[in-house]
């Protein structure tokens, strides 16, 4: 769930400037881009959680759509100066709903996170672009993949005490949002040029969670550290794995990196247990394992979508995968 990006040129994969492509790590595989784009994104909402005692959810989720608006809109400065008069009243409209999907996202999850181990609730917002991948794929056999994602869930809700009905809530909209927001972010991709559709998304989301953020952030808002700590949760959580997979999928095929993007529930639970103390039963890591094998599975197959936080199908060529892998929440 990187910086919540559409596909096409505006998502992952568009509209950087040379400049910044020079700052890429080009020099290693990538997959261990996608790796380090995975734990930098997991490390940034253990950071997140770590925080909540002092800067709560809502006013975090500000902190890191902030960032990601500030960072979008710098890259796409150019394109967003005419972006309102070159566009019509629908195209805006699906850029500010794609906005909204991504403020109510991460509201979401991180809701679910302040309730909810960290690798429980990635796997289940997992589920949103699994169900995308598999109605993209129109596969008979990929039912087979979302009754092992389900089971995987049920085996989460009644694994331990710790099993929060309202966070596992939390986290299921999390994952329907997700599955709106690749929707929409295909929608925009192909209405806007560039970065300028996502930043003006971007924009619309930080504005959306502006009102709930500072009333319950408080003063907490205004501490120079806690700032400093709320901006590096946006670092972290999306413009450096942003720019790690920017860097991964222009050398690598759109299915490789959906099975890799698999083992984001993995790494969470891992995260979670390293830096949060939040202990797995054994039951709740095979939930976790079948989650992760049936998003693997539906983006191995002929045609499979890809089921990582940013995207729906492979294309068959470059400008194609553009198009189609956008990015998890920011």
């Amino acid at each position: 769930m990187a910086l919540a990006e559409a596909p096409g040129s505006h998502g992952r994969v568009g509209g950087f400037s040379p400049r910044l492509r020079a700052l890429s790590f080009g020099a290693l595989p990538p997959p261990a881009l996608i790796l380090l784009g995975i734990m930098s994104l997991q490390v940034g909402a253990g950071l997140a959680k770590h925080l909540f005692d002092r800067m709560p959810p809502s006013a975090m989720v500000l902190m890191r759509l902030l960032t990601s608006a500030v960072v979008l809109g710098f890259l796409a400065r150019g394109a967003l100066r005419g972006v309102l008069r070159d566009h019509s009243r629908r195209s805006l409209a699906v850029a500010g709903c794609f906005g909204l999907s991504l403020a109510l996202m991460n509201y979401s999850i991180y809701q679910s996170f302040s309730r909810i181990p960290l690798g429980m609730a990635v796997t289940i917002e997992f589920l949103g672009p699994l169900l995308v991948s598999i109605v993209a794929s129109r596969r008979a056999r990929d039912l087979a993949w979302a009754v092992l994602a389900g089971a995987g869930v049920v085996m989460l809700a009644r694994g331990g005490g710790e099993a929060d009905l309202v966070g596992i809530g939390f986290a299921l909209l999390a994952g329907a949002c997700w599955a709106a927001y690749i929707l929409l972010s295909a929608a925009t991709g192909r209405r806007f040029a560039g970065s300028s559709g996502l930043a003006l998304a971007s924009v619309v989301g930080t504005f959306a969670i502006l009102p709930v953020g500072v009333a319950e952030g408080g003063s907490a808002l205004l501490d120079p550290r806690l700032l400093a700590l709320g901006i590096g949760v946006g670092l972290l959580s999306s413009v450096i794995p942003y720019s790690l997979e920017l860097e991964a999928l222009r050398r690598m095929p759109a299915r490789v990196f959906g099975i890799l993007m698999s083992l984001e529930p993995a790494v969470a639970a891992l995260v979670g247990v390293v830096l949060l103390g939040e202990i797995l039963t054994g039951r709740q890591w095979v939930a976790i394992g079948c989650v992760i094998v049936a998003c693997a599975g539906a983006a191995l197959g002929p045609g499979g979508a890809v089921a990582g936080p940013s995207g729906d199908v492979e294309g068959s060529s470059e400008d194609e995968r553009r198009r189609h892998v956008g990015e998890g929440p920011p």
